[in-house]
């Protein structure tokens, strides 16, 4: 009869244990789901290279805003290269400066020449009146 006792005061107890096992197993395989449900998403985003593209795809048609933050999510989402670095922050340069801030505008000018020491801009852009001097001052310094 003890045996029989015991076993009813056990029995809740493992039962209550394949509950617990299973919750945790349902847990687990719903964390598995949003890891792969992550990935995806993560895939399924342009390459910062792609990023890059567009944002100057976006300043060539005037969207300067959508642009801006297009090249600036190019450059926080891991553009490798130095000279795609250096004309993210080139465009970044052009937009701040034709937006009138001109701080800016220098920053992003230096930017560029840090991702690539190299970087220069074309004789057309050197020349433009808005940005044109500002690269000359960064440049010169």
């Amino acid at each position: 009869m003890r045996a029989f006792a015991l076993l009813l005061l056990i029995l809740p107890l493992l039962t209550g244990c394949e509950a617990v096992q299973k919750s945790v197993k349902d847990f687990s395989d719903s964390m598995d789901f949003d890891k792969e449900r992550a990935k995806s998403q993560e895939a399924a985003l342009p390459s910062a290279e792609a990023r890059l593209k567009t944002g100057i795809a976006q300043y060539e048609e005037g969207n300067y805003a959508q642009a801006q933050r297009t090249l600036q999510s190019a450059l926080l989402n891991g553009l490798t290269s130095r000279t795609d670095q250096a004309r993210a922050y080139k465009y970044l340069a052009f937009i701040y400066c034709v937006t009138d801030r001109i701080p800016q505008c220098r920053q992003e000018f230096s930017n560029a020449i840090t991702a690539d020491p190299k970087f220069t801009l074309s004789a057309a852009e050197a020349g433009h009146p808005t940005w044109g001097p500002v690269y000359r001052s960064v440049r010169g310094r």
